[in-house]
């Protein structure tokens, strides 16, 4: 079953570079390297992925990549961006997968396809310690959250719709950004995932996470809209991983329960 995987992998990279890009919804193909497997991500999201001293990338959803990349029999190839870029890079055929902390919205299922799911995302909210802030008045003060993640789709959303408004959320190139700017006192929290939240605590003396969860989502590995080749493949290993116990593992030697 793995070598016929890998056979088709490697037969739908062999379409893609010789068919481009058919500007069509269905059948469009990135035009990339046979034999590679790139993966675009925003490695400012620990521990799903960051850069290490030696200029590498680590982090579960590298590890995770990197594991469907060996399974199918292709090399891993990863382009660092901001979060949008990454998002977009998928959708104009500039990488195949998108894994950065990827949660499926309605309007993302627009413009490119979604695996399943693979791990449990939850987002808090960061505040500083002895803040009046509190889960229940947060919608009064002003929030920051990282540009294009759906913590800034929810928080900047209507009222009406469940959300704080626009007036009362500003968006950063990504988490570290936000972090400094409530440590400066220009907002008053931070919205972000737990596992990054609880790095940045530890990393930021005089923070703390708010008790309780903002919102709980999946994460998924998005891919270009209509290319069922290449989602089926990476779905097909991704399944095998998680049934042998790789994903669960991967993820356990970066979250220890509490």
């Amino acid at each position: 079953m793995k070598k016929w995987i890998a056979l088709c992998v490697s037969a739908l990279l062999l379409m893609g570079m010789l068919a481009g890009c058919s500007g069509t919804d269905s059948g469009t193909y990135s035009t990339i390297e046979e034999g590679k497997l790139i993966m675009s991500t925003n490695a400012e999201f620990p521990p799903y992925e960051y850069t290490t001293d030696d200029g590498g990338f680590a982090g579960i959803d590298v590890e995770i990549a990197q594991a469907i990349a060996d399974k199918l029999g292709l090399t891993l190839e990863i382009d660092d961006m901001d979060f949008d870029s990454a998002l977009l890079a998928v959708q104009t055929g500039k990488s195949d997968i998108v894994m950065a902390g990827v949660s499926v919205t309605e309007d993302r299922q627009l413009v490119m396809d979604f695996t399943d799911s693979y791990a449990t995302g939850i987002q808090v909210v960061i505040v500083k310690e002895g803040s009046d802030v509190t889960m229940d008045n947060l919608g009064e003060m002003t929030i920051g959250t990282q540009r294009g993640t759906t913590g800034y789709i929810y928080a900047s959303d209507s009222v009406e719709n469940g959300g704080y408004g626009e007036d009362h959320v500003k968006a950063y190139d990504n988490g570290a950004t936000a972090i400094q700017a409530l440590l400066n006192d220009q907002i008053d929290a931070v919205i972000i995932d737990s596992a990054p939240a609880q790095e940045y605590v530890a990393a930021n003396s005089g923070l703390t996470i708010l008790e309780g969860n903002w919102v709980e989502e999946s994460y998924s590995i998005g891919v270009a809209k209509g290319n069922t080749e290449l989602l089926d493949a990476i779905n097909g290993a991704l399944q095998e991983l998680i049934e042998d116990g790789t994903v669960q593992s991967i993820i356990d030697s970066y979250i220890t329960a509490e």
